[in-house]
């Protein structure tokens, strides 16, 4: 009996009927609203935003403000692929559907490595925040012990990583609005600080520091920006499995250029308006030094602490996401077969799990031989923002393909992307605007020259592995699909 990739609706991700009922699901709603709220709190802005604002100036604002844009129609498309059928689990179905298997194993094959980089980013920020309290300490040492603790933590049930999740959710938040709070309160108080920098409004409405290094620096601050919105694209697939997806998803989705406001735009004009642009160091936490300069070392670890565990929130993130998407991989047969395999107490897929973090641990372990902890985070960052744009840039071709083949399901959707297929080509055209961008500075250059041989070797594993393997079960591949 031949079978047709195009028959299969769950073929692009493992979190199908199949997965459902193998994989325990111990995620509330209570879990997955406070999920999708940190998953718009990544350690970029805690961390990389120190360089964004030391290039770009006040204009970080406008930074943040385009890529939130762009990252918002990402959703927008996502979300109206995703209500066309309600057994899409996540955006490799839809892709695996439209664009065909093969589309779907260079995009399952990219995610993972995308949150398997993002995993060794966080916990490399890990290992810089522990300096904080002992500079004495090599980076490599903390970061692998963080990795380890994840690693343990994540053999545990699906309910105890979901509450985990939670609180680490609730510390950034709380987080974030205490600093802009007390920003707010040191400006209108006209704080001094020990170094001489008065809290003011004029720290950025100064001309003078709105592109301080010219257009390049703008441009220089998107790849920061783009890997601090890495993972924002999962609150679709966890809002896409609720009881109610029609209601909720829309809500989720809705709600991002708000977070984005609050929570890039507000703390970074709060940072600026208290520090002030020239006394922004590059190479370190602005959140942190908010505090340190104005005279509050206490208050200044405790923010420390608060953005470790944001970093740690973001890399358990990524050791769980990793390892289920492997899983998903090998479910299709686009992995092998060991992937699959589950414990028994606790139906986690021990075996990816296990893989995912020897690969995050071999890539820590960078650190030794780059012990600048902002040097390696910015090039394993550029990585995971290429391979986040890439797959960002997958939805909207799957989508574009919807539109062509499917006219009937976007006039029945109730929840249409704004500026349809004319936003998803101009959303398509800022992404490959934004890795044009990273040509321009040397260690963005050196993540992007290596990025070809990932899909070179993709390449190969799937016409000789991959698709004779599929094709001797009875698969038929069409012209179009490949």
């Amino acid at each position: 009996m031949t079978k047709n990739h195009q028959h299969r609706p769950n073929s692009g991700s493992a979190e199908g009927h199949d997965c459902a009922q193998t994989l325990q699901r111990g995620l509330s709603s209570r879990h997955i609203q406070l999920i999708s709220i940190g998953g718009a709190i990544g350690t970029g802005l805690f961390m990389g935003s120190g360089k964004t604002i030391a290039l770009s100036g006040t204009s970080i604002v406008l930074t943040y403000l385009i890529v939130g844009f762009f990252m918002f129609m990402v959703m927008r498309a996502m979300g109206e692929l995703l209500l066309t059928r309600l057994d899409y689990r996540s955006f490799a179905d839809f892709v695996s559907e439209y664009l065909g298997p093969k589309a779907s194993f260079f995009l399952g094959w990219s995610y993972w490595l995308s949150w398997v980089v993002t995993c060794i980013a966080d916990v490399v920020v890990c290992g810089g925040y522990v300096q904080y309290w002992l500079p004495e300490v090599s980076p490599w040492l903390p970061a692998l012990l963080t990795l380890g603790l994840l690693c343990l933590f994540n053999m545990l049930s699906v309910k105890m990583f979901g509450e985990a999740e939670f609180w680490f959710a609730m510390i950034k938040v709380v987080a974030i609005v205490a600093l802009i709070a007390t920003g707010v309160w040191m400006v209108c108080s006209g704080w001094r600080s020990p170094h001489g920098v008065t809290a003011s409004v004029r720290n950025v409405t100064d001309p003078a520091i709105f592109m301080p290094h010219g257009i390049l620096g703008f441009f220089a601050g998107f790849q920061i920006a783009i890997f601090s919105c890495t993972g924002i694209e999962l609150l679709g697939t966890l809002s896409a499995e609720t009881k109610n997806p029609h209601k909720v998803l829309p809500k989720a989705i809705n709600v991002i250029p708000a977070r984005i406001i609050i929570f890039y735009v507000f703390s970074m004009l709060t940072i600026i308006a208290v520090t002030s642009w020239s006394h922004i160091s590059p190479d370190s936490s602005p959140f942190v030094m908010l505090f340190d300069q104005a005279g509050l070392p206490a208050a200044a670890a405790v923010i420390n602490f608060v953005v470790l565990t944001s970093a740690m929130s973001s890399a358990n993130s990524g050791v769980y996401s990793s390892t289920r998407m492997l899983y998903s991989l090998s479910m299709e047969k686009h992995a092998h077969g060991q992937f699959r395999i589950l414990s028994r107490t606790t139906a986690i897929p021990i075996r990816s799990l296990l893989f995912s973090c020897f690969c995050m641990v071999a890539g820590t372990l960078l650190l030794i031989l780059m012990p600048n902890v902002m040097t390696l985070f910015t090039i394993v960052s550029t990585v995971a923002a290429i391979l986040v744009v890439y797959s960002w840039g997958m939805i909207l071709a799957a989508y574009l393909v919807y539109r062509k083949k499917r006219p009937d399901l976007h006039a029945d959707s109730h929840f249409k992307m704004p500026g349809g297929v004319v936003m998803a080509w101009l959303t398509l055209a800022f992404f490959a605007f934004t890795l044009v961008l990273m040509v321009f500075d040397r260690d963005t250059l050196i993540a992007l020259c290596s990025m070809p041989l990932w899909f070179i070797a993709l390449g190969l594993i799937w016409r000789f592995r991959v698709r004779d393997s599929l094709a001797r079960e009875g698969y038929v591949f069409s012209t179009e699909a490949e």
